[in-house]
C-alpha cells in the first residue's frame, strides 16, 4: 500500500518500504554498483584502482540506504538511482582517498572534492582533479561518475529549486573533508575555527556534531526526491533542508562514527564520537539527536515517511557487526534500542537479514 500525492507514491509504513526496497531498490542499486566496480577495475593506477574497488566493497550499504530516497517516485527511480549511486561512490571513494592519502595537501582534497560540486552542477565543466597528487591515472572513472550524476540531475524537472541547497550541503561535505584529513595536529583547531563561523545558525550543536551532521548525503538525496516535482516551492525546498541538516544529517553520521571508534582508533582516523568527553555524555547527545531528528521528520509533509528513515537509520548501524566488538558501543545499542518502537525492531531484523544474504552481485 501506498499514499499518492503530487506523483508521489509514499509508501504507507515499513512493510510496503521494504517490499520496495527488495524488490526494486536493492537490486537496481547492486546492478548500478556493479557496473561501476567493472569500471573501477580497468583504472590503470594501481592506487586508485585499490581505493575505487575497496569504496564499493566495503560501503555498498552507504549506496543502498541512500537509494531508499527513489522508493516514494516508482517513475522517476530510472533517473535517482544511477544519481544516488553515482553521487554517493564519488563520496566513498574520495573518502577512501582521503582516509588512506598519500598526501596531506589541503588543496589536494579541496581540488577531488570539487568533483561533487561539479556533479551537482548542470552544465559544469570538468577538470583534472588529480592535479595535486601523484597519482592522476584513473582511466576517466571520476569524470565518468560526475557525468552520470549530471545527466541525471538535467532529467529532474524540479532540480532547479533546489540546487542551492544541494550546492551548499555539498560544499560544506567537502569543507569537512579537507579539515578532518590535513595534518593531525592541525585537524581538531581547523574544524573548530570552521565551526566558529557557522556557530551562531546552529546554537543547540556542539562543534563535532556540526561537523558530522555536514559528513551526510542525506539531505541531498530527499532534495533529489522532491526536484522530481517541477512546481517545486522555495518554501517547500528550504523546509526541506532545514529538517534533514543538521538533525537527521547529524544523527547519520553519529551514528556511523558511533560504530567505527574501534576502526578509526587502529586507523588513526579523526572520530567525532570521541570529543564527548565520556561514555554518559555521549549517550546522552545521541538520544538528544534521536529525538530532534524525530522532531525534525514529523515537520515535514508526509511525515510517517521520514520517521521510517529516522528508525531505519538507527537499525541500520546498531546491527552493523562491528557493534559486537566494542562493549561500550553494545552498552549505547543497547540504550538506544531500549523501548524502540516497533518500526525500527522491523528495520533491524531486514538490516541483519540484508546483510546475510545479498552480497553484491
Amino acid at each position: 500500500m501506498s499514499i499518492e500525492h503530487d506523483g508521489f507514491r509514499y509508501p504507507r509504513g515499513p512493510i510496503s518500504l521494504m517490499k520496495s526496497v527488495y524488490r526494486h531498490i536493492l537490486p537496481e542499486v547492486r546492478r548500478e554498483l556493479a557496473g561501476w566496480r567493472r569500471t573501477a577495475e580497468a583504472i590503470p593506477d594501481p592506487e586508485l584502482r585499490r581505493q575505487a574497488l575497496d569504496s564499493i566493497a566495503t560501503k555498498q550499504f552507504h549506496c543502498e540506504g541512500g537509494a531508499v530516497y527513489a522508493a516514494p517516485r516508482p517513475d522517476f527511480r530510472d533517473v535517482l538511482i544511477p544519481l544516488i549511486v553515482s553521487l554517493q561512490t564519488i563520496s566513498d571513494y574520495l573518502d577512501n582517498l582521503c582516509d588512506r592519502s598519500t598526501s596531506l595537501d589541503p588543496d589536494d582534497f579541496r581540488l577531488l572534492h570539487r568533483s561533487m560540486l561539479d556533479a551537482v552542477t548542470p552544465g559544469a565543466s570538468l577538470t583534472d582533479y588529480y592535479a595535486c597528487r601523484n597519482e592522476r591515472d584513473d582511466g576517466g572513472y571520476l569524470h565518468a561518475l560526475v557525468r552520470c550524476c549530471q545527466n541525471a540531475i538535467a532529467r529532474l524537472p524540479g532540480y532547479g529549486h533546489v540546487q542551492d541547497h544541494v550546492r551548499e550541503l555539498v560544499g560544506l561535505y567537502g569543507d569537512l573533508q579537507v579539515y578532518k584529513h590535513i595534518a593531525k595536529p592541525l585537524r581538531e583547531t581547523e574544524l573548530k575555527r570552521w565551526w566558529e563561523r557557522h556557530k551562531p545558525l546552529y546554537p543547540e550543536l556542539r562543534w563535532n556534531e556540526f561537523a558530522a551532521a555536514t559528513g551526510s548525503t542525506l539531505g541531498m538525496f530527499m532534495l533529489f526526491l522532491a526536484a522530481c516535482q517541477p512546481d517545486l516551492s522555495p518554501e517547500a525546498a528550504e523546509r526541506i533542508k532545514s529538517a534533514y541538516f543538521p538533525s537527521i544529517c547529524g544523527l547519520h553520521i553519529l551514528l556511523d562514527y558511533l560504530i567505527d571508534q574501534a576502526e578509526d582508533e587502529a586507523g588513526g582516523d579523526l572520530n567525532f564520537c570521541s570529543y564527548f568527553g565520556s561514555q554518559q555524555v555521549l549517550n546522552e547527545r545521541l538520544q538528544r539527536m534521536v529525538q530532534a531528528a524525530r522532531k525534525a521528520a514529523a515537520e515535514l509533509p508526509e511525515p510517517a515517511f521520514h520517521r521510517m528513515v529516522v528508525e531505519g537509520l538507527v537499525a541500520l548501524y546498531l546491527s552493523d557487526p562491528k557493534v559486537k566488538g566494542q562493549h561500550q558501543v553494545r552498552q549505547t545499542a543497547r540504550l538506544l534500542m531500549k523501548g524502540s518502537p516497533w518500526t525500527r525492531l522491523f528495520f533491524w531484523i531486514n538490516s541483519v537479514w540484508i546483510r546475510k544474504t545479498m552480497p553484491i552481485g
